[in-house]
């Protein structure tokens, strides 16, 4: 049973729309002797602006529900909608275009080992055709401390400086939705202060919206809200720090929800 903040969350942002929105989804691995349910009945909204820190034990489904979040899984049973847009039965193309607006941050690097940090940076998208990318990839890898390694291919960079390269490959776009599986894992105390106070700047000023999971209990000030999952069923979702969210002169409402 969820903490009586989500009733809370739920009442002020009822008029909102959502980032991510989940109704009564269940997963499963495996068919017959071998089937394993994973996830039961989670039912969870996330907010434009928020960052939100998913903890549990290994084994709970965090990196599962991440995952199916990311539109890197098959949705098998209930309802996930991202961005507005439901994902259960969605054409594989346009699965590939939701996931153009997520930044994906896992916990191995996956880089390009015979690319610098920049050009690694640049792969997530479309940025060697754009005028400026070059710019705007050393930019934001100089935000994360790799001013000084931004022409570095991976070979001549530690394991730290290597995660940072790939979470600067997921937020140089400025993603509507960022998920992170334990980002700050390779990272030291300063490191991984550099990478989350980045990543709480952009959710805050851009309005970029952040699930994280982690066992690092050095971030956890970050959190707007912070999600326990348990033997794949959602057991709190407690509410930590103020959120507030505002709207340019588009037509959208402003509103601050004070939580």
């Amino acid at each position: 049973m969820l903490a009586s903040s989500d009733t809370t969350l739920q009442s002020l942002t009822s008029s909102a729309e959502p980032s991510v929105q989940i109704r009564n989804l269940n997963f499963h691995y495996g068919e017959g002797d071998l089937f394993k349910q994973v996830l039961f009945d989670i039912n969870l909204e996330i907010y434009s602006g928020q960052i939100v820190i998913l903890t549990g034990p290994s084994g709970s489904g965090k990196t599962t529900l991440l995952t199916l979040i990311g539109a890197l899984r098959t949705i098998q049973d209930g309802s996930l909608q991202i961005l507005g847009q439901e994902l259960k039965g969605l054409a594989p193309k346009k699965l590939v275009q939701i996931r153009k607006n997520i930044g994906f941050i896992f916990q191995a690097h996956n880089l390009f080992h015979s690319l610098t940090a920049r050009q690694n940076v640049m792969m997530s998208t479309d940025l060697f055709s754009h005028q400026g990318g070059n710019a705007k990839a050393a930019e934001i890898l100089g935000q994360l401390g790799l001013s000084d390694r931004v022409d570095y291919k991976p070979h001549a960079l530690s394991g730290g400086q290597k995660q940072r390269v790939a979470i600067a490959r997921a937020l140089v776009n400025r993603p509507n939705l960022i998920l992170a599986d334990e980002p700050t894992a390779a990272l030291d105390k300063k490191s991984g202060r550099d990478v989350v106070t980045l990543m709480q700047k952009m959710a805050k000023e851009e309005g970029i919206t952040i699930l994280m999971v982690t066992h690092d209990n050095r971030i956890l000030d970050v959190a707007d809200r912070i999600i326990n999952l348990v033997d794949g069923n959602l057991e709190s979702d407690n509410i930590i720090n103020d959120f507030s969210t505002s709207h340019d002169e588009t037509g959208m409402d402003s509103r601050t929800f004070m939580l």
